[in-house]
Order: C-alpha cells, then sequence, then structure tokens
C-alpha cells in the first residue's frame, strides 16, 4: 500500500491538473475493472483525486440511470409478462 502524504504534501496532491479526458477514462477503466499497472501508475501521478471522485460519483449515476430506463423499457415493452 502506498503512504499518505505528509500534510504539507497534500495540497500538491489536489493541485495536479489531470485532463478531464484523462480522468473520464480512467473512471471508465475501474468501472470495468481492467486497467495496465503502468497506466495505473501514471494515473496516479497525474490526476487530481477530487476529479477522480467526481467522476466516479457521475459514472456510478449515469449507470443507474441506464439501468433503470433499460427495465422501464423493457416492462412497458410487455417482454417482461
Amino acid at each position: 500500500m502506498s503512504e499518505m502524504p505528509p500534510l504539507h504534501e497534500a495540497g500538491a496532491v489536489t493541485a495536479r491538473k489531470g485532463s478531464l479526458r484523462g480522468t473520464v477514462l480512467a473512471v471508465a477503466w475501474s468501472f470495468l475493472g481492467i486497467r495496465r499497472r503502468a497506466d495505473h501508475a501514471k494515473d496516479v501521478a497525474q490526476l487530481n483525486p477530487i476529479h477522480v471522485i467526481v467522476a466516479g460519483i457521475a459514472g456510478a449515476a449515469v449507470f443507474v440511470l441506464v439501468l433503470v430506463l433499460l427495465v422501464r423499457w423493457v416492462v412497458a415493452s410487455g417482454v417482461a409478462t
């Protein structure tokens, strides 16, 4: 496991400037559960953890919304009777 950075370095972690595309791709790969170790290490070094958390929550919300809409569509179509 990695150690927590000292308090004087904690601001440096949240000051990282990862791209929106990179953050979304890292979260998408995390949802699938497949990621190369080198890419993971690069993400840890570059991405802002706050952005990753927000993207993860947004991704989970979209996933749940898609599932709800899919179930409503299947039930409304009469296939599930």
